[in-house]
């Protein structure tokens, strides 16, 4: 029976760099790529990060009973809503995977195809150092979205608290100071899993 390995961690943490290295790294993981209705950012390609869509296409899947879970923020740009599909990408039988989200999605895609089958990769950042990050990532966009940033990070902190944690499970953490430290010790623990 397959695994999936769930990334999550708080924004600007280093989750999109280690899900990327972590593919490079053990190529047999499939990437579950999710939903999402906000606009695409400056050097993300459709189908590789997120699938991206609209609140149309969202009824249509939940019309068809294809949406494993969902999330909405209202951010300081409009409603955004981030949601993962049974749309066949996910076949437990013979594969493993790899995916990323929220404590809140990462609970429900547990709920769904059992708590066996989905596994916690949680990275921890300073907080400080998350700030540093994410306004450095924020400042290399075209039109930077300096409050949905601060938005983002302000919410980490309840939804990402240690009763949340505690409550799901999630133990072990991967501290991502050094990233290539951080990214061999998952890629250590993915093995031993698999």
């Amino acid at each position: 029976m397959g695994k999936i390995f769930y990334i999550m961690g708080k924004s600007s943490a280093g989750k999109d760099t280690i899900f990327k290295k972590v593919k490079e790294m053990i190529p047999k993981l499939r990437p579950i790529v999710l939903y999402t209705t906000r606009p695409i950012r400056e050097g993300e390609t459709d189908g590789v990060e997120y699938f991206f869509t609209n609140k149309a296409g969202l009824d249509k899947m939940q019309a068809a009973g294809k949406v494993v879970e969902s999330r909405t923020y209202d951010t300081v740009h409009g409603e955004w809503i981030y949601f993962t599909a049974d749309d066949g990408q996910i076949d437990l039988k013979n594969y493993n995977y790899i995916a990323i989200g929220t404590l809140v999605s990462y609970e429900k895609i547990r709920a769904y195809f059992g708590k066996e089958a989905v596994l916690p990769i949680y990275i921890e950042v300073e907080d400080g150092e998350r700030l540093f990050r994410a306004l450095l990532r924020e400042r290399r966009q075209e039109e930077p979205k300096y409050a949905e940033m601060c938005r983002r990070f302000l919410a980490d902190t309840e939804d990402f608290s240690e009763e949340n944690l505690v409550r799901l499970g999630v133990t072990h953490r991967f501290y991502n100071q050094n990233v290539e430290e951080c990214i061999e010790q998952i890629v250590l623990g993915i093995r031993e899993k698999m």
